[in-house]
Protein backbone atom coordinates (compact mmCIF):
# COMPACT_ATOMS: atom_id res chain seq x y z
CA UNK A 1 0.00 0.00 0.00
CA UNK A 2 1.35 3.44 -0.94
CA UNK A 3 2.05 5.88 1.86
CA UNK A 4 -0.26 8.91 1.96
CA UNK A 5 1.45 12.25 1.50
CA UNK A 6 0.61 14.98 3.99
CA UNK A 7 1.41 18.58 3.18
CA UNK A 8 1.73 21.16 5.96
CA UNK A 9 1.10 24.82 5.10
CA UNK A 10 1.45 27.92 7.26
CA UNK A 11 0.59 30.83 4.99
CA UNK A 12 -0.88 33.58 7.14
CA UNK A 13 -0.78 35.02 10.65
CA UNK A 14 -1.85 37.88 12.86
CA UNK A 15 0.44 40.00 15.03
CA UNK A 16 -0.40 41.37 18.47
CA UNK A 17 1.66 43.98 20.33
CA UNK A 18 0.98 44.25 24.07
CA UNK A 19 -2.28 42.35 23.54
CA UNK A 20 -3.61 44.61 20.78
CA UNK A 21 -4.45 42.99 17.44
CA UNK A 22 -2.69 44.46 14.42
CA UNK A 23 -4.81 42.56 11.91
CA UNK A 24 -4.18 43.98 8.44
CA UNK A 25 -1.37 46.31 9.53
CA UNK A 26 1.69 44.06 9.14
CA UNK A 27 2.79 43.02 5.66
CA UNK A 28 5.55 40.73 6.87
CA UNK A 29 7.28 39.69 10.07
CA UNK A 30 10.55 37.87 10.35
CA UNK A 31 10.83 35.95 13.59
CA UNK A 32 14.17 35.60 15.37
CA UNK A 33 16.58 32.78 14.68
CA UNK A 34 17.97 31.03 17.73
CA UNK A 35 21.64 30.62 16.89
CA UNK A 36 23.74 28.65 19.34
CA UNK A 37 27.23 30.07 19.74
CA UNK A 38 29.83 27.35 19.31
CA UNK A 39 33.34 27.48 20.78
CA UNK A 40 36.23 25.61 19.24
CA UNK A 41 38.21 23.12 21.29
CA UNK A 42 41.65 21.84 20.35
CA UNK A 43 44.31 20.22 22.48
CA UNK A 44 47.62 18.44 22.23
CA UNK A 45 47.23 14.84 21.15
CA UNK A 46 43.91 15.41 19.39
CA UNK A 47 43.94 14.85 15.65
CA UNK A 48 41.15 17.33 15.04
CA UNK A 49 39.17 20.21 16.42
CA UNK A 50 35.71 20.12 17.95
CA UNK A 51 32.98 22.64 18.62
CA UNK A 52 30.82 22.77 21.73
CA UNK A 53 27.82 24.98 22.58
CA UNK A 54 28.74 27.99 24.69
CA UNK A 55 25.68 30.25 24.65
CA UNK A 56 23.08 31.91 22.44
CA UNK A 57 23.67 34.70 19.98
CA UNK A 58 21.52 37.84 20.10
CA UNK A 59 18.03 37.50 18.64
CA UNK A 60 16.17 39.97 16.42
CA UNK A 61 12.71 40.16 14.88
CA UNK A 62 11.61 42.55 12.13
CA UNK A 63 8.17 43.82 11.21
CA UNK A 64 7.26 45.44 7.91
CA UNK A 65 4.27 47.74 8.27
CA UNK A 66 1.94 48.62 5.40
CA UNK A 67 1.39 52.16 6.68
CA UNK A 68 2.27 54.46 9.57
CA UNK A 69 0.02 53.69 12.56
CA UNK A 70 0.26 56.10 15.49
CA UNK A 71 -0.81 53.47 18.07
CA UNK A 72 2.04 51.21 16.93
CA UNK A 73 4.63 53.94 16.46
CA UNK A 74 4.24 55.20 20.05
CA UNK A 75 5.09 51.69 21.32
CA UNK A 76 8.06 51.09 19.02
CA UNK A 77 9.55 54.54 19.60
CA UNK A 78 10.51 53.74 23.20
CA UNK A 79 13.64 51.53 23.35
CA UNK A 80 13.57 51.55 27.17
CA UNK A 81 10.25 49.69 27.53
CA UNK A 82 9.96 46.05 26.55
CA UNK A 83 7.04 45.08 24.36
CA UNK A 84 5.25 41.76 24.24
CA UNK A 85 4.56 40.48 20.75
CA UNK A 86 2.48 37.49 19.80
CA UNK A 87 2.30 36.03 16.29
CA UNK A 88 -0.56 33.57 15.72
CA UNK A 89 -1.01 31.39 12.65
CA UNK A 90 -2.95 28.36 11.48
CA UNK A 91 -0.93 25.32 10.40
CA UNK A 92 -3.03 23.43 7.87
CA UNK A 93 -2.58 19.79 6.85
CA UNK A 94 -3.62 18.69 3.36
CA UNK A 95 -4.02 15.21 1.94
CA UNK A 96 -5.83 13.59 -0.94
CA UNK A 97 -9.19 14.58 0.59
CA UNK A 98 -8.24 18.27 0.89
CA UNK A 99 -7.62 20.03 4.18
CA UNK A 100 -7.66 17.42 6.93
CA UNK A 101 -6.49 19.38 9.97
CA UNK A 102 -5.82 22.87 11.35
CA UNK A 103 -3.72 23.55 14.44
CA UNK A 104 -2.38 26.69 16.05
CA UNK A 105 1.16 28.00 15.83
CA UNK A 106 1.87 30.72 18.39
CA UNK A 107 5.15 32.57 18.88
CA UNK A 108 5.64 34.79 21.92
CA UNK A 109 8.35 37.46 21.92
CA UNK A 110 9.51 39.98 24.49
CA UNK A 111 12.02 42.65 23.66
CA UNK A 112 12.72 46.27 22.87
CA UNK A 113 12.28 47.94 19.53
CA UNK A 114 15.51 49.45 18.30
CA UNK A 115 14.63 50.82 14.88
CA UNK A 116 12.02 53.53 14.32
CA UNK A 117 10.62 53.92 10.80
CA UNK A 118 9.95 57.33 9.32
CA UNK A 119 8.73 55.65 6.16
CA UNK A 120 9.68 55.61 2.52
CA UNK A 121 7.44 57.31 0.04
CA UNK A 122 6.88 56.56 -3.64
CA UNK A 123 4.10 57.90 -5.84
CA UNK A 124 1.07 55.59 -5.95
CA UNK A 125 2.72 53.06 -3.59
CA UNK A 126 1.97 52.43 0.03
CA UNK A 127 4.52 53.63 2.59
CA UNK A 128 7.44 51.31 3.32
CA UNK A 129 8.16 51.18 7.07
CA UNK A 130 10.08 48.52 8.99
CA UNK A 131 10.91 48.11 12.68
CA UNK A 132 13.48 45.88 14.34
CA UNK A 133 13.14 44.35 17.78
CA UNK A 134 15.94 43.12 20.04
CA UNK A 135 14.45 39.92 21.48
CA UNK A 136 15.24 38.69 25.00
CA UNK A 137 12.50 36.03 25.21
CA UNK A 138 10.89 33.77 22.63
CA UNK A 139 8.65 30.73 22.80
CA UNK A 140 7.07 28.70 20.00
CA UNK A 141 4.03 26.51 20.61
CA UNK A 142 2.43 24.22 18.04
CA UNK A 143 -1.01 22.95 18.98
CA UNK A 144 -0.34 23.98 22.59
CA UNK A 145 2.95 22.05 22.87
CA UNK A 146 6.15 23.98 23.53
CA UNK A 147 8.70 23.44 20.77
CA UNK A 148 11.31 25.90 22.03
CA UNK A 149 11.53 28.46 24.82
CA UNK A 150 14.49 30.79 25.31
CA UNK A 151 14.75 33.49 27.96
CA UNK A 152 18.20 35.07 27.95
CA UNK A 153 17.64 37.12 31.11
CA UNK A 154 16.32 34.14 33.12
CA UNK A 155 18.76 31.50 31.79
CA UNK A 156 15.97 29.40 30.27
CA UNK A 157 16.52 27.16 27.26
CA UNK A 158 13.82 24.52 26.83
CA UNK A 159 13.01 22.12 24.05
CA UNK A 160 9.62 20.57 24.61
CA UNK A 161 9.26 20.49 28.39
CA UNK A 162 12.95 19.69 28.98
CA UNK A 163 14.97 22.46 30.64
CA UNK A 164 18.40 22.10 29.04
CA UNK A 165 19.96 24.48 31.59
CA UNK A 166 18.49 22.84 34.72
CA UNK A 167 21.78 21.46 36.04
CA UNK A 168 23.78 24.50 34.93
CA UNK A 169 21.52 26.79 36.99
CA UNK A 170 21.84 24.49 40.02
CA UNK A 171 25.62 24.36 39.69
CA UNK A 172 26.05 28.14 39.49
CA UNK A 173 23.52 28.71 42.28
CA UNK A 174 20.96 30.44 40.12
Amino acid sequence: MAQQIEIKRLTNANVYVDGNSLLGKVDECKLPEVNVTMSEHKALGMQGKLEFPSGIDKMEATFKWNSLYSDVLTKVANPFKAAEVQVRGSLETYGNAGRTDEISVVVYLTGSFKKFPMGGFKQNDNVDAETAMSVTYCKMEIDGQVMLEVDVLANIYKTGEVDLLKFYKTIIGG
